[in-house]
């Protein structure tokens, strides 16, 4: 099942007896967590028992599963970061004993809530005991979020928040944050409080409200050298500085955005699908997003001048020939000469 599915039903108090976590986005694997605890103990520490499996044999969590709770009628166990999942497990100073967990995923007891949360990209699901849990246990998909389903999250999270927002507010939101859910979610808060029920979020509002992380600011003065807007270049580059960044990190960023924006082009014209560029780069897809959007703007001799610019920077602000915040201004204007 998918994160929003397993969510729906532990809201509407639609608890199963035993669930299965896995996939490495902490953000939805939190929420569950914490929904489950909410739901099945009332946030009773006493009613709560967590594990850490790399600390814990597995068949030792599983008897306190099996122990009839003594304060309530029902409590939850969670047990983390199984190992033996993996397809090469972590060695451990003990060894797990499956056979206990096999048979009880088979036949859970009706007063507990048995949780087991993998925070991993990828299980080994040859393994009996996977294909075990991904059988009897409520699973439920863990994995970082695409691109479409970002947007669908961002307005189903408005919705309930009963805001609107803008497709260019959308734009910003997904450029500074789609990263890190959780610093989205305090975001859309942080917007929802500003305007209010009913309230529209639009392009100017979120771009004066959201934090700008340094990467966001790279992707905004990769935007002013192209839109040739030298005096929004500057004071991005005077907010950096306010925010302790060094002009060699940010021209290593700049170049990161110019080298995916040149890699891009490369492959479209290799005939490449968003999907596959993202595949052979290894990145984000929001990056190739951005980067595609922006090659039209550049040919390949423009890009391999602008890089070449970057490095000749970079080399002068270490080798002690220019000072680092004048050398970064003018790279800022020769960037927008050159754009």
């Amino acid at each position: 099942m998918s994160y929003m599915d397993v969510m729906k039903k532990i809201k509407k108090n639609q608890i199963a007896p035993f669930y299965f976590l896995y996939g490495s986005e902490a953000y939805f694997i939190q929420n569950i967590k914490q929904q489950l605890i909410e739901k099945v103990t009332g946030n009773d520490e006493d009613s709560l028992a967590i594990y850490d499996l790399e600390e814990v044999p597995i068949d030792e969590v599983v008897g306190d599963a099996e122990t009839y709770p003594f304060f309530s009628d029902r409590k939850l166990v969670i047990a983390e970061n199984p190992v033996f999942l993996k397809a090469k497990p972590d060695k451990l100073s003990f060894e797990h004993n499956l056979d206990a967990l096999e048979r009880y995923v088979t036949s859970p007891v009706d007063y507990t809530v048995f949780v087991i949360i993998a925070p991993y990209e990828k299980i080994d699901e040859r393994k009996k005991i996977s294909k075990l849990l991904k059988k009897h246990a409520t699973v439920a998909e863990c994995n970082p979020i695409g691109e479409n389903d970002l947007r669908n999250w961002m307005e189903t999270t408005a919705d309930r928040l009963e805001i609107s927002l803008t497709d260019e507010a959308i734009e910003i939101l997904e450029t500074e944050l789609s990263n890190n859910l959780y610093q989205l979610e305090n975001e859309l808060h942080k917007l929802a409080l500003y305007v209010g029920p009913e309230g529209v979020i639009t392009k100017e509002i979120a771009e004066s409200l959201v934090s700008h992380t340094t990467t966001s600011s790279s992707l905004r003065l990769v935007d002013a050298v192209i839109e040739k807007d030298l005096q929004k270049a500057i004071r991005i580059f005077k907010d950096l500085l306010k925010m302790k960044e060094e002009p060699i990190a940010l021209i290593g960023l700049i170049a990161f955005q110019f080298r995916s924006i040149l890699r891009v082009k490369l492959l479209k014209q290799q005939g490449y699908s968003q999907f596959q560029m993202q595949k052979q780069l290894g990145v984000h897809p929001y990056v190739v997003k951005i980067a595609l959007k922006r090659e039209r703007q550049f040919t390949i001799d423009k890009l391999e001048r602008i890089i070449i610019q970057l490095a000749d920077t970079d080399a002068a602000i270490k080798q002690g020939r220019m000072e680092k915040d004048l050398a970064f201004e003018l790279l800022l204007y020769e960037l927008i000469e050159a754009a």
